[in-house]
């Protein structure tokens, strides 16, 4: 009886952690604040609830509707395509897997909120004087750390594989 390895799928754990973490503190929000109020944090921190009808920095925000189904079509495709990716990775491919299973979880997320509210609930307001950066959720930040993440493996492979070109 041989022992088949196990597959990057066991990382899905997280994309439920970064999925649930985001719905519920969209839900507080939502539970909490006016649309638009604003509580200052810190000096360079606020925590603002707004709505997003389109994606990453408002893009196609100003559409008449068709957006929301393009992006929610989206999240599901990519959440597919990176979960058969996991299926076909190695467990001990930690770094890509992880980033897979945030990616997956921040997708679904926010199309979640899509679907049932017809936006993207965003809370997370840095600024610098006049300057604000756009508002974003916790699903944004799983999305944007399993890029982060992908980036580093990207280059850690790289670095794997000149290294035993050299050793050849």
């Amino acid at each position: 009886m041989t022992n088949k390895p196990k597959s990057g799928l066991l990382f899905l754990w997280l994309s439920a952690v970064a999925f649930v973490a985001d719905l519920w503190t969209k839900y507080l929000v939502v539970q909490t604040f006016e649309l638009y109020e604003s509580i200052n944090v810190l000096p360079i921190f606020n925590l603002t609830y707004v709505r997003n009808y389109g994606a990453a920095f408002s893009f196609l925000a100003d559409h008449d509707g068709w957006q929301k189904y393009f992006f929610i079509v989206l999240a599901i495709g990519i959440s597919l395509i990176l979960a058969y990716f996991m299926k076909k990775n190695h467990a001990n491919q930690k770094l890509q897997n992880s980033a897979y299973a945030l990616i997956i979880g921040g997708a679904l997320a926010n199309m979640v909120d899509r679907a049932y509210n017809g936006f993207v609930v965003d809370f997370f307001d840095f600024y610098w004087r006049d300057w604000h950066y756009p508002v974003f959720n916790v699903a944004d930040i799983a999305i944007c750390v399993g890029a982060g993440l992908l980036a580093i493996d990207a280059f850690k492979n790289n670095n794997d594989k000149k290294e035993s070109d050299i050793s050849e």
